[in-house]
């Protein structure tokens, strides 16, 4: 490869790149130096990279001395720079020494990443909303489309999905926009409790129905008469129980113990499970017109690892939950934190995220959550020995998710606006010809 098409191709990538020599003085400013910086070209060769970086990285932390001194790479160091309007700009960093032939070194060469777009997208607001539910995500746009009619209906709701995907989030957004929203939204684990303890916290009992019951106790169907009653985890109750609850949900009315008399109900049943209730149902430990009876409407919410379009938004909420009852102002994630979000399959889902962001907050010293304040399983997902000391993520991983984030956004917004590149970008709050140059280099056809 000749020296033209190197150089050509150093103008076309939307990094910054420039080269020093052992002086620190610039040998070479590409375009796109030009462009994050607003120094030209011109003005900035010859000067020590220090008298063009007005960064937090000169003093004392210097990526490019670092690599000088060890002769190791720097992959992805966070920092800010200080534009020529004096504007500060986040950028991520990157170098290498720049050898001869004969192996000598000569130089080095450093690039570096606008972050301000990554910025801008984590602070996009969500495209979809529904009650407490805001999401950017298609899956989830789907889920959020079903809620209206079937808020508004009285049918049975199945909501599946693995835990800590927010399936009780689900119901109570159900039930707040349901016609049940002013009575009582009543919840119960039925996988915590033994039969016996169920039986009682559904139905209620009578005083003295068994020794101990030295008064009355309303159960769950009593109390959330005129709203709506949530059966967690019914796929873990014995069949003994699931004989019992189809009798209440087919007859509306059920017994308390002790009691000789029947009640009657009113109360919207939603039921939820991480459970195959099919597979159980073959099995023949769940019943089959069981199954037919809560499976009237049935929502199944994806895993966060299908939905990772809203990884910064849900982490964005749970920081300044955090943060206010921590009582620390921590304002956002770095670049290689969400980078280890994107890698990590979160196999615990939107409840695991939140603990994870939990930890960080109270062992966080700065404004900023790195990859340090980051459990190892996390930070485990971009740990490569290939780099420096393993404990940075190659460039290409932060990269690779900055650039899946921003793919996917834009193309819910080209949908969204019948593909018309003019209105999507007017919707992103970006130039038309900033689009369309993201969209080339991000292989969305026009």
């Amino acid at each position: 490869m000749d020296t033209i098409t190197n150089e050509t191709i150093l103008e076309s990538i939307s990094d910054g790149v420039f080269t020093i020599d052992h002086d620190r003085r610039i040998t070479s400013f590409n375009r796109a130096a030009e462009l994050i910086t607003g120094i030209d070209r011109s003005e900035a060769i010859g000067l020590r990279c220090s008298e063009v970086f007005k960064s937090n990285m000169c003093e004392g932390h210097c990526p490019l001395e670092h690599t000088f001194e060890t002769g190791k790479t720097v992959i992805n160091q966070s920092g800010y720079i200080v534009n020529l309007a004096g504007k500060r700009v986040p950028v991520s960093v990157s170098t290498a020494l720049l050898k001869d032939s004969a192996g000598n070194v000569i130089g080095g060469a450093e690039t570096f990443r606008d972050l301000s777009e990554l910025e801008q997208l984590r602070k996009l607001r969500a495209r979809q909303r529904f009650g407490s539910i805001e999401s950017n995500s298609e899956a989830m746009r789907k889920i959020l489309d079903m809620v209206p009619p079937v808020a508004q209906s009285n049918s049975t709701v199945l909501i599946l999905g693995e835990s800590g995907t927010g399936k009780e989030v689900l119901a109570r957004t159900i039930h707040s926009c349901s016609v049940q929203k002013n009575g009582p939204f009543v919840a119960v684990n039925c996988g915590a409790l033994p039969d016996t303890l169920l039986e009682s916290e559904l139905f209620g009992y009578r005083k003295g129905a068994f020794t101990g019951a030295d008064r009355d106790k309303p159960g769950r169907f009593a109390l959330a008469r005129g709203g709506t009653l949530f059966l967690d985890e019914i796929g873990d109750i014995s069949q003994a129980m699931q004989v019992k609850l189809l009798r209440v949900l087919q007859e509306r009315q059920f017994e308390p113990l002790g009691a000789r008399e029947t009640e009657k109900t009113d109360a919207r049943i939603i039921c939820a499970t991480n459970r195959d209730l099919e597979e159980l149902v073959r099995q023949g430990s769940f019943r089959q017109d069981l199954y037919y009876r809560i499976h009237i409407i049935a929502i199944t919410i994806p895993p966060l690892r299908e939905r990772r379009e809203d990884i910064p938004l849900l982490a964005k909420q749970f920081l300044e939950r955090f943060a206010i009852l921590n009582n620390k102002t921590i304002e956002s994630f770095s670049a290689e934190a969400y980078a280890a979000f994107y890698a990590y399959s979160w196999p615990g889902n939107i409840r695991e995220l939140e603990n994870v962001v939990e930890r960080a907050v109270v062992l966080c010293q700065s404004d900023t959550i790195g990859l340090s304040d980051l459990p190892a399983q996390i930070t485990g997902a971009l740990t490569s020995s290939r780099h420096g000391t393993g404990i940075l993520p190659h460039a290409a991983d932060v990269n690779e998710a900055k650039d899946e984030v921003e793919r996917r956004i834009i193309l819910e917004a080209l949908d969204r606006n019948a593909r018309k590149v003019s209105h999507a970008a007017e919707e992103l709050g970006i130039h038309r010809a900033t689009l369309y140059r993201k969209m080339q280099r991000l292989g969305i056809e026009s």
